[in-house]
């Protein structure tokens, strides 16, 4: 029974011991035994064991057993402890019977070191089970994503051994994941010179393998290209690498923008060519270069394009152009193909043009399509494709195209090349037309030539065709500068706009249109022309614009110099009579006199003027008194007042016409107030000592133009001789006004009664005297008018 307990571990073992009788009670403690109790003060002699060992409770039947010796011995393990000296700690307790002296001997040992490793372990181990169940939900998770990618992934070895491939992969490739595992990824990527490269220099793959662009072949040896993204994985076993390359299907978008870039070529090559011997070699190159292609042909049933020309009864193809890329060497095809000719149904030209539809063959090499590739012996061309050149179900021509790959069909291609075919016979016809129309216009280039009008004809690109001696002698442009510019590049900048609307309307009707330009001469002179402007159709398209100008340059400067002196004429009768008496006598010449009921007529005379006329010279005297008369012309524009005249240095104005108004007497009184003011500034300038004599009556008039020579807007009535006798008859500085101006002003204005005076032929007459603006009516104003 013991060898059990001392034998359970191989390391040595020390225990301590409690002795017990059959009550439970302690009979002996060894020296340590204490301090592995949960109550250390209760672990005493005599007392029971259950109150210092609590783990004893419920274990009496144990113990009784063993006494009884139905039971060897009894053991608790693992029993945690805590002290302050020792911390935490594990105990073990085994109990042991002694049935003759009736005793129960407890042995205690201290597991806690072993525990403690037993604990570690425990951990390690759910650890371990822990990571290997990630690791394998990880792996699933990864698996599934894998599974699921919309890329293709592969994963391969440094030395491009495929190691996995996911389902993306077998469904873009084609090939079995049994076909590929453990193949060289070379099986499926056509050029890995990169890839090895990159293997070899680790830094490569930041630099060239982002977004790479490489050709893969399928099962079916189609070509993909599919944009690859690839890094390597090191792994700590001794250094292996496995790289992997994620993929993207880029083929049809490739195919979208080859195809966008092809016909964006194409029609730009068609506007801007001249001639179709120009634009044919250009054509072909766009489109092998555009797509891929490695050799172009053009085949025409004539020698060049003539669309015109009826087929015989043994009509046949020839080849006219050819362009091959230097991917390819075709020297020896292509000696052949100069020398063949082709009848309707042979080979694939004469099949396209027996058909007037296009054709595909993916590889030549296996079909006998075309009869001259059998006669090469060496040729690296495969797939071929055609297309008619076709318009209103007429072949003009036929275009032929070879790869150095093979290619599979592409229905979507052949149809975008009928639409190429159908845009480049429009343009055939067109040049043809133009042709014809440059063969006609021929037979009327002497007349042209000797002509003084200028003749041009441009075709709806503006690009000139034709241009007659006059017009070239006129503007200076050699035929070899115009071949290079269009009528728009020469044509002022402010007429461009208005020249190309005339241009785009006479091409979308047959109507004939008057046309007035700006042209820019060779040496940077403006000449203006004048013309009829008419567009030539060929069934119903518009094939030259034609233009017959004569040069105005002439007439238009002689013109806007007539304009120039209208103009100044005009200026200068306005000077002289008012705007609408002016208007009047142009539209109706002769006398011209109205009466006017109710006017208001200034006279001013300038005070002292007189003697120092007599002390300057005449040139000062005038500038002395324009300064003064022109301050005076500036008040009566400000105030819609009408000057008559100047006398000396006397000065008339009028309110109340040529256009009538009932605020005149108010105008008239603020510009005689200012008057005075614009004299006491005048002085400070001049440091002189004038000043002015205003007279002012309201009253009826009559007005008129008189003279024949030289024609001069005057006043008659007593009106304008009672407004000369205030001016007359007033004091220097003042202006003084009559009864019936007075009635007028006196709301508005402040007066002072002079009184009563004697006038010359009219007797005595009260007059009042202007003294300025009323700011606001008060008691005082109405006395001071009384004053005097």
């Amino acid at each position: 029974m013991l060898e059990k307990i001392f034998n359970k571990h191989n390391a040595p073992r020390k225990f301590e011991s409690l002795e017990l009788d059959g009550n439970f009670s302690i009979l002996h403690i060894s020296k340590q035994a204490q301090r592995f109790a949960y109550y250390p003060q209760e672990v005493v002699l005599q007392k029971d064991i259950r109150l210092g060992f609590p783990e004893f409770v419920g274990l009496e039947d144990v113990m009784t057993s063993i006494l009884e010796g139905e039971q060897e011995f009894f053991e608790l393990e693992g029993i945690y402890r805590f002290n302050q000296d020792n911390g935490d700690f594990y105990i073990d307790i085994y109990i042991i019977g002694e049935p003759i002296e009736n005793r129960l001997v407890v042995l205690i040992e201290d597991v806690s070191d072993r525990m403690l490793l037993e604990q570690k372990l425990n951990q390690r181990a759910n650890e371990t089970n822990l990571l290997s169940s990630t690791l394998v939900a990880y792996k699933n998770y990864l698996d599934k994503v894998i599974a699921s990618m919309a890329d293709a992934l592969i994963v391969t070895t440094k030395t491009g051994i495929i190691k996995r491939i996911n389902k993306a992969t077998v469904e873009l490739l084609g090939y079995t994941e049994e076909e590929l595992i453990d193949k060289q990824i070379s099986l499926i990527i056509a050029d890995n010179k990169l890839l090895q490269k990159a293997i070899q220099q680790r830094s490569l793959y930041k630099k060239y393998f982002q977004n790479v662009e490489v050709v893969c072949r399928t099962k079916s040896r189609e070509r993909k290209l599919i944009a690859f993204s690839c890094s390597v994985i090191s792994k700590k076993i001794n250094g292996v690498e496995d790289i992997v390359y994620i993929g993207r299907d880029i083929t049809a978008k490739k195919r979208r923008q080859r195809r966008k870039s092809a016909q964006y070529a194409i029609t730009n090559i068609l506007s801007e060519s001249i001639t179709v011997k120009e634009a044919m070699p250009q054509i072909l190159q766009a489109i092998c270069e555009s797509l891929g292609w490695d050799l172009g042909e053009l085949w025409t049933p004539s020698q060049y394009l003539s669309v015109n020309q009826k087929c015989s009864s043994n009509p046949v193809l020839r080849c006219v152009e050819i362009w091959s890329s230097r991917r390819v060497d075709v020297r020896e095809f292509e000696a052949i193909t100069w020398l063949t000719t082709l009848q309707v149904g042979n080979g694939l030209a004469g099949k396209i043009w027996e058909n007037i539809s296009p054709l595909w063959c993916e590889d030549i090499a296996n079909d006998d399509i075309c009869p001259r590739f059998k006669q090469v012996e060496e040729t690296q061309l495969h797939a071929t494709f055609g297309f008619p050149i076709l318009n209103d179900n007429q072949i003009l021509g036929v275009m032929i195209f070879f790869c150095r790959e093979v290619v599979f069909k592409d229905e979507d291609l052949q149809q975008m090349m009928v639409s190429i075919g159908s845009q480049i016979a429009q343009f055939l016809q067109r040049k043809e037309a133009e042709s014809a129309l440059l063969e006609s216009e021929e037979r009327y280039r002497d007349l042209f030539e000797n002509a003084n009008d200028l003749i041009q004809s441009v075709n709806p690109y503006g690009r000139f065709l034709y241009i007659n001696r006059a017009w070239q002698e006129t503007l200076g442009y050699t035929e070899a500068e115009l071949e290079k510019i269009s009528v728009f590049d020469i044509v002022h900048p402010d007429f461009k706009i208005r020249c190309r609307d005339a241009f785009y309307r006479v091409m979308s009707s047959s109507n004939s249109e008057q046309l007035q330009a700006a042209f820019m001469t060779k040496d940077n002179r403006t000449i203006f022309l004048e013309g009829n402007l008419n567009c030539k159709f060929v069934e119903g398209r518009p094939v030259a614009t034609r233009a017959i100008f004569r040069d105005v340059t002439a007439r238009i400067s002689a013109e806007k110099a007539l304009r120039h002196q209208q103009e100044q004429a005009e200026r200068l009768l306005l000077n002289i009579l008012p705007a609408s008496i002016a208007n009047r006598l142009k539209q109706q010449p002769g006398t011209i006199a109205e009466h006017f009921e109710d006017v208001t007529v200034l006279f001013a005379d300038i005070v002292g003027f007189t003697k120092i006329a007599t002390s300057v010279s005449a040139t000062i005297l005038v500038n002395l008194l324009n300064q003064i008369f022109s301050v005076f012309d500036r008040l009566s524009l400000k105030y819609g007042l009408e000057k008559i005249k100047t006398i000396g240095d006397a000065y008339m104005v009028v309110g109340g016409l040529p256009t009538r108004s009932s605020d005149h007497p108010q105008a008239i009184a603020s510009m005689a107030l200012e008057m005075q003011d614009a004299i006491g500034i005048f002085n400070k300038r001049n440091n002189l000592n004038l000043s002015i004599r205003v007279g002012i009556h309201t009253g009826s008039v009559v007005a008129g133009v008189i003279g024949l020579q030289k024609f001069t807007y005057d006043l008659w009535g007593n009106t304008v001789n009672i407004a000369s006798r205030m001016e007359s008859h007033g004091l220097p500085g003042k202006i003084q006004v009559t009864v019936e101006t007075y009635h007028r002003l006196r709301d508005e204005f402040i007066l002072e009664k002079r009184g009563e005076i004697s006038i010359k032929g009219r007797g005595v007459m009260t007059t009042y005297l202007l003294i300025g603006k009323r700011e606001m009516r008060g008691e005082g104003d109405g006395e001071r008018e009384e004053r005097g």
